[in-house]
């Protein structure tokens, strides 16, 4: 049994986090984890490269705090402001015990302006999403990308694909 720590107790990348590994090894068993972990970046991470940061720092953090695991994992989600125009991102990068890195972004998605107003003027997206829609605590449920297909993507399959991606170096580990 593989022991995978995320950089998070929020059950929606844990769920992501051990589902990816799952697929991309189904010939291995796994258990998952979850550590509050400090990003050291802003609440709500706004650019790509706040967001990569914020992932990496988990990632060192809790490989840290816990040292007795085969994989860790930061999943960091993020907002883009381009050309008015607020886009989601997420990243995800992957620490094996011996110190291999694997490292993937997610697909991006156009935030209603509604959403993106409520985020220039403070508020998480998670919140904006809560207040926007009358929801409460969506950010552990179906988040933004989940509202905005109306489930067609949940933020578990989202993120669950991304995790998958970062896993590619350690499914081809002779070609890393």
């Amino acid at each position: 049994m593989k022991k995978i720590v995320v950089a998070s107790t929020n059950p929606v990348k844990k769920n992501a986090a051990l589902a990816g590994f799952q697929r991309m090894f189904p010939e291995e068993s796994f258990e998952v984890e979850g550590v509050a972990t400090s990003s050291g970046i802003s609440d709500q991470p706004m650019g790509e490269t706040e967001t990569f940061r914020g992932a990496m720092t988990r990632v060192e953090n809790v490989s840290k705090a816990m040292p007795d695991a085969d994989f860790w994992v930061g999943i960091e989600g993020g907002l883009e402001d381009r050309e008015e125009q607020m886009v989601e991102l997420a990243w995800v990068i992957v620490k094996s015990a011996d110190g291999k890195i694997g490292k993937a972004r997610s697909a991006t998605f156009q935030m209603p302006n509604k959403i993106a107003e409520l985020v220039r003027q403070g508020k998480e997206l998670g919140e904006a999403n809560d207040i926007a829609f009358g929801l409460t605590n969506s950010k552990q449920a179906n988040g933004a990308v989940g509202i905005f297909t109306r489930d067609v993507i949940t933020r578990e399959s989202y993120c669950t694909e991304t995790v998958i991606l970062a896993l590619i170096p350690f499914r081809n580990p002779d070609l890393f």
